[in-house]
């Protein structure tokens, strides 16, 4: 039976496949369309999807929406009636985009799939609606290596729903208790990342990436201000702040004045003011997230915590549960955010509306390391490589493996390009960047020549898992790179003089034997690579043979504000597109010289003009 997945219209669209709760395939529309968090209908992700299983839409049992737009219309409706007259000129903007579009959202999603097959008919096949918060549910127990788990899920809104407690056993999912919008973590986090300058819904991480530079000085005055916890912690914001539930803006002037300054501009340089927010805002989420875990698992007893929904991207609070939850087992969806809820919404179906038995292997999970995407094979590469006319090298795969491993010990900066496109939003080592992480000065060399990113935003290791230990001090498995550790002690080199320093001095020079890789406040955000990675594993084995260090930086095949690269033409787009100094694709080997800059100009024109 093959049930397919789709998330769509808010951020992030996404399709995933399944066949008897198998997930063949999945995909964000954005790798697609090259539109930084595409928010569109998932064409082409479902149109990837489909070739992987040589289908067509109408051979497809069932296709499940991932929310129920009639809830969301319901929640705007008594929103406004809740608020009124505030927000009355919102909602007279709103009313009629929900009208004439997303009230009837059905009709939409039935055109927009008969573009994709004609002969597809929805009188003769299903179209399901799960509800959001239901979806990403779904998306953390069903793929989770467990029987049983207590399910927690948090982001900004659903339809109604901000946060939502579950229980997976016997097969299915029960909530128990959830908090109704305008009240949401996920959002208040949001509005301090709109009043530091940042793209809501797209850069909380660089909030997250700034609070370590600051101190939490406004943690008391959030806590008595903002938002009231409880002891089990459940909360409520004061919306005296906010201007979410009526406006355009997250916040209004009561915010500001509440901090004393104004809405940072996204030109303006970041002061030590705007540190201290990130410091406060990023405490207070994982003050809150802990409080509500430790009060789960005195109320259920259950060994494992299942977590999906936008907050449980923040992968330092994913840290500090592994360290200080009660609970004996975590395990994290990897496309946590909206994409991954496509994944719950064929789960939904497969195992709620149609009642089949969950079974899972305990330990090992569903989504094959998050590989799930498109894959190009050698002959295809030779071809794109040979109609741009780009010089390469081809090896036999020991000597391509050591070649690459040389050239990062010696300062080179390799693209690589291996085998499947990965779903979520990290690079697992597929479409990765990698460098030494022992080059102190590698770390500003990445932002400034290569990602074009802010200076302050830190990188993450991928070590070999049987090192680990030797670096970091995490004692779990963390091959999705969605937890956050301490640097062991024994790597760090002076950390009593670096205390002394403030805000960005601290990036001056960060006293450990991996400094592209460890964050200011000594701590890193760890993938561990084993034998599920293939020849990115391989590659670290012959870097560890060579240097005696068993780790590289990864960070995602992109520049600033694009998607990770899909295609090989996306590789090669970006590569010379950057800094990058070497273009590793499977045992080829692309290399940029002085003298070829004519070429490169020629091969990014045609590039860009035809990826």
């Amino acid at each position: 039976m093959y049930i397919l997945g789709i998330s769509a219209f808010f951020h992030d669209s996404a399709a995933c496949l399944l066949y008897n709760g198998e997930i063949v395939a999945a995909a964000q529309e954005e790798r697609f369309t090259r539109l930084k968090n595409d928010q569109g209908f998932p064409t082409q992700s479902i149109g990837f999807c489909l070739d992987q299983a040589s289908l067509r839409l109408s051979d497809i049992d069932y296709i499940v929406f991932y929310e129920k737009p009639f809830i969301k219309f319901e929640r705007l409706l008594e929103t406004f009636f809740a608020f009124a007259p505030r927000g009355f000129v919102f909602y007279l903007k709103a009313l009629p985009v929900w009208i004439k579009d997303k009230l009837f959202m059905k009709r939409i999603i039935i055109k927009e799939l008969k573009k994709i097959d004609n002969n597809w008919q929805p009188e003769h096949k299903k179209l399901l609606f799960a509800e959001h918060h239901q979806s990403h549910a779904a998306s953390a127990f069903f793929p989770s290596p467990y029987q049983e788990a207590v399910v927690l899920t948090m982001d900004g809104v659903g339809e109604w729903v901000t946060t939502a407690v579950n229980i997976g056993s016997e097969g299915k999912l029960r909530q128990v208790s959830h908090i109704n919008f305008p009240h949401s973590i996920g959002l208040l986090y949001s509005a301090f990342t709109y009043y530091l300058g940042f793209k809501v819904n797209c850069d909380e991480y660089k909030v997250m990436g700034l609070a370590p530079f600051g101190e939490p000085r406004f943690k008391k005055k959030i806590f008595e201000r903002l938002i009231d916890v409880k002891p089990d912690g459940s909360f409520r914001l004061n919306m005296h702040y906010f201007n979410y539930a009526t406006g355009l803006t997250m916040i209004n002037k009561n915010f500001a004045t509440l901090f004393g300054s104004e809405v940072r501009k996204h030109d303006e340089s970041l002061s030590g003011f705007h540190m201290d927010l990130a410091a406060s805002i990023q405490s207070v989420t994982e003050d809150i997230v802990l409080k509500m875990t430790r009060a789960l698992h005195e109320n259920f007893p259950y060994d494992n915590l299942c977590l999906a929904g936008g907050v449980a991207l923040n992968c330092v609070i994913n840290g500090a549960l592994i360290r200080k939850s009660p609970f004996k087992n975590i395990w994290i969806q990897p496309a946590a955010g909206d994409a991954g809820a496509a994944v719950g919404a064929a789960y939904v179906a497969y195992y709620d509306y149609l009642g089949n038995k969950h079974e899972n292997q305990q330990g090992k999970d569903k989504m094959k390391n998050s590989l799930l995407g498109p894959e190009f094979n050698a002959k295809t590469i030779e071809q794109i490589l040979s109609r741009l006319k780009i010089d390469y090298k081809k090896l036999e795969k020991k000597e391509f493996l050591y070649e690459i491993a040389n050239l990062l010990a010696h300062g080179k900066i390799v693209g690589w390009f291996n085998g499947k496109m990965e779903f979520g939003p990290r690079a697992l080592g597929n479409r990765s960047i990698l460098a030494d992480p022992r080059r102190a000065d590698m770390q500003s060399i990445l932002n400034q020549k290569i990602k074009f990113r802010e200076s302050f935003r830190p990188f993450a290791p991928a070590i070999l898992k049987e090192y680990c230990n030797d670096y970091f001090d995490l004692n779990v498995e963390s091959p999705y790179m969605l937890l956050t550790c301490g640097l062991n002690k024994s790597q760090i080199t002076d950390q009593v003089n670096y205390k002394s320093l403030y805000g960005f001095d601290r990036l001056k020079g960060i006293p450990s034997t991996i400094p592209a890789v460890t964050h200011v406040d000594f701590s890193s955000r760890v993938q561990t690579v084993d034998e599920n990675n293939g020849e990115f594993r391989d590659l670290l084995l012959c870097f560890y043979e060579l240097t005696g260090c068993p780790l590289l930086v990864n960070t995602s095949f992109n520049l600033m504000d694009e998607p990770i690269v899909c295609t090989p033409e996306d590789a090669i787009h970006c590569f010379y597109s950057s800094g990058i100094d070497i273009l590793a694709f499977p045992n080829i080997i692309i290399s940029k010289t002085a003298n070829d800059a004519e070429p490169q100009k020629k091969i990014y024109e045609y590039v860009s003009t035809n990826s």
